[in-house]
């Protein structure tokens, strides 16, 4: 008999969509303020859209002072999704990128590179809770790319 115990290593998630703690990728300052590593989706923390200082439009007057584009002229859709927690302080960022007919590539590296930092940047984001309880959750911002420019961020 062995008296040592191995712990299980899932290959899955314990929650559909979960994005894991990655110390290679992550900010090891950014604290989630759950018990455990599960986060809302984006959709339970507000009935009315992005929860956002100043909403949507705020952060589409800051992504215009950027003035970020690719001298390519790409086509598609660059995700980027992060966890935000009950102080409304962001960490653990991830991104997709696909292109117009939704099949993963990259686009333009620069261009991928400058919204990631653009989205990394963004402060503002608003606490919530449900039935009275602080909450963490996770947010994405989808960057529509016609021509190299933004032209729309979804949701």
């Amino acid at each position: 008999m062995n008296c040592q115990t191995e712990k299980a290593v899932s290959k899955y998630p314990s929650h559909v969509g979960n994005i894991e703690f990655d110390e290679k990728l992550d900010d090891p300052n950014f604290k989630r303020c759950g018990e455990n590593e599960y986060a809302y989706q984006y959709y339970h923390a507000s009935e009315s859209g992005i929860p956002y200082e100043g909403e949507k439009l705020d952060i589409i007057r800051k992504l215009e002072k950027e003035n970020i584009a690719s001298s390519k002229s790409v086509n598609g859709y660059i995700t980027v999704r992060f966890v935000v927690n009950c102080e409304g302080k962001t960490g653990i960022f991830r991104m997709q990128e696909m292109d117009e007919n939704y099949i993963e590539k990259e686009l333009d590296k620069k261009l991928s590179d400058q919204l990631f930092t653009f989205t990394k940047s963004l402060k503002g984001w608003l606490p919530t809770e449900i039935q009275g309880k602080k909450i963490d959750y996770y947010q994405h911002l989808t960057y529509k790319i016609e021509n190299g420019k933004v032209s729309e961020i979804l949701p």
